[in-house]
């Protein structure tokens, strides 16, 4: 998916999913619950033995059953773990840091690339390499105030807030009016556990709070 497809489906659907588990099963009704919520955006992350043998079955699962789904994997480090998993299909790739090689590797293949930065010169540097959307991370460190300043003289900035992003109107009312793009929420959107009607609701319900 190119950088600025993603970007425009992060726009449409401004919450991203962060989530890992070694059970397939459980990932494909967690994708599905997620995407009939209305959500089009996923990051699965690299974050266990199992996340290469799982995502290699997600993708064409989301193919089929969720057709105009992004999926991307998370928790790149390396060049070489990005290229092994856009080869077995991601969308896009997200990094909890910035890394000139993980770019490079994806503006090779013309597909997406979200970086993550914690201040303005990092946030900068990674839009120089290439970045046109920019996670903004940890969250719950830095806060919808750290957001608000920085696109003050950078209005042009696209961000995605993670950390600290709480599945309810007001959290996402206060980096929306911050002016985030769009929010990654991890754990606390699944609600730690395996009820994916619960879950489809809970999306469904988010997605109606006035960004």
């Amino acid at each position: 998916m190119s950088p600025q497809t993603l970007l425009d489906l992060c726009q449409r659907s401004p919450i991203v999913p962060v989530y890992y588990n070694a059970d397939a099963a459980q990932a494909k009704a967690v994708i599905k619950a997620c995407y009939e919520g209305g959500l089009r955006v996923f990051e699965f992350t690299n974050r266990g033995e199992a996340a290469s043998r799982v995502f290699a079955e997600l993708i064409p699962f989301v193919r089929t059953e969720c057709p105009d789904m992004a999926l991307g994997i998370g928790t790149i480090l390396t060049a070489e773990v990005a290229a092994h998993f856009l080869d077995l299909g991601a969308d896009f790739v997200v990094q909890p840091i910035t890394t000139a090689a993980v770019a490079a590797v994806c503006q090779e293949r013309q597909v997406a690339w979200v970086p993550a930065a914690a201040t303005l010169n990092e946030i900068h540097q990674a839009t120089l390499l290439g970045a046109d959307l920019v996670k903004v991370f940890p969250g719950n460190v830095l806060g919808p105030g750290f957001v608000k300043a920085i696109l003050g003289p950078m209005p042009h900035l696209k961000l995605m807030v993670t950390g600290g992003v709480e599945p309810t109107a007001q959290s996402l009312t206060e980096w929306f009016g911050a002016g985030v793009t769009c929010v990654g929420i991890g754990s606390q959107l699944f609600g730690g556990g395996a009820d994916t009607n619960a879950l489809r609701e809970r999306v469904g319900g988010l997605l109606k709070t006035r960004f």
